[in-house]
């Protein structure tokens, strides 16, 4: 009797070793995530594959996972070529982004005269289909979101241009 337990006890340690080197993928291995229906109609979202026995499974995402040893220096040693660019290269980055920033604000204000002249055009529209005045505000709406986008986006240009120098 005692063997018989002894023996079970050894097959036990086995399987829950076995299984806890299945549960770590090796490096290189591909993890996979199902979406399975039961059949009660139940949803399941798993990445074992034995979860997935006698569902209906669809595959939803499939990924490979690598393990990368860590690259950090040591603690106090510091990189003799940290920063990497130079503060004359920062001052050329923000310079161009001061450029960048300008002309799309340039473009946006252009946007929105443009916009601006199209609502007042339609404002001056009054087709005969239109006696009931809710319909002509339904007619000119969108012109007016045009312009309110626009003005949205010029606040928010000149805000970043105003940031870019703190």
């Amino acid at each position: 009797m005692r063997s018989i337990l002894r023996l079970a006890l050894i097959a036990a340690v086995v399987c829950q070793q076995a299984f806890a080197q299945a549960a770590q993928p090796p490096a290189g291995a591909v993890e996979t995530l199902w979406n399975c229906k039961d059949k009660e109609g139940r949803t399941v979202l798993t990445n074992q594959q034995h979860d997935t026995v006698g569902k209906e499974c669809r595959v939803v995402q499939q990924q490979r996972v690598t393990v990368v040893p860590s690259s950090k220096p040591a603690a106090g040693k510091s990189s003799q070529n940290f920063p990497k660019e130079s503060a004359a290269d920062r001052l050329g980055a923000k310079d161009r982004q001061r450029q960048t920033l300008e002309r799309e604000l340039q473009q946006e204000e252009a946007l929105l005269t443009d916009a601006k002249s199209k609502l007042s055009e339609q404002e001056q529209i009054r087709t005969g289909d239109e006696k009931n005045y809710a319909r002509v505000l339904e007619r000119l709406q969108p012109y007016k979101d045009a312009i309110e986008v626009h003005s949205k986006n010029i606040e928010a240009l000149k805000r970043e241009l105003a940031n870019l120098y703190r």
